[in-house]
């Protein structure tokens, strides 16, 4: 029996189909990245950070000093036992309120336990930082006159 037109359609579509899975096949073969030596996939970081592929020049190397080399976290500077600092904010009903640190303009929370005299707002101030669990907290808070 003859074929019908779509069926020669659908015949040609398919073999061309096939034809071009061959090709993309050898293509693909052609092109191969796979199997590389180590040589070819390894590149290196010169000394302004470029990525290149041949290697750095063995002759500028910066020799380190295994003392020069810190371990562990960075030194913890030492404050001064004492802070100065200006009060921005004070309730004597809730006995809390707020100190300005003169050096690094953080704001820290003072408690009236720690107080040797009443608080006014911008009364000059000498405290002590504590650690506390939301931040520092202001500790034996003097006023200065």
């Amino acid at each position: 029996m003859g074929d019908t037109y779509s069926k020669k359609e659908n015949d040609k579509k398919k073999l061309q189909k096939l034809k071009d899975k061959a090709l993309r096949r050898e293509e693909r073969k052609h092109n191969n990245n796979k199997g590389k030596s180590l040589d070819d996939m390894l590149v290196y970081v010169d000394a302004n950070g470029q990525i290149t592929n041949t290697p750095p020049d063995l002759s500028e190397k910066v020799e380190i000093s295994l003392e020069d080399i810190q371990l562990g976290a960075a030194p913890h500077d030492v404050d001064e036992t004492f802070n100065k600092g200006t009060v921005t904010f004070y309730n004597e009903e809730k006995g809390y309120g707020f100190i300005n640190d003169h050096r690094s303009k953080e704001s820290i929370f003072v408690h009236a336990n720690q107080l040797s005299e009443v608080l006014k707002k911008d009364d000059k101030v000498s405290y002590e930082k504590e650690k506390g669990p939301k931040g520092y907290i202001a500790i034996n808070v003097i006023k200065i006159k």
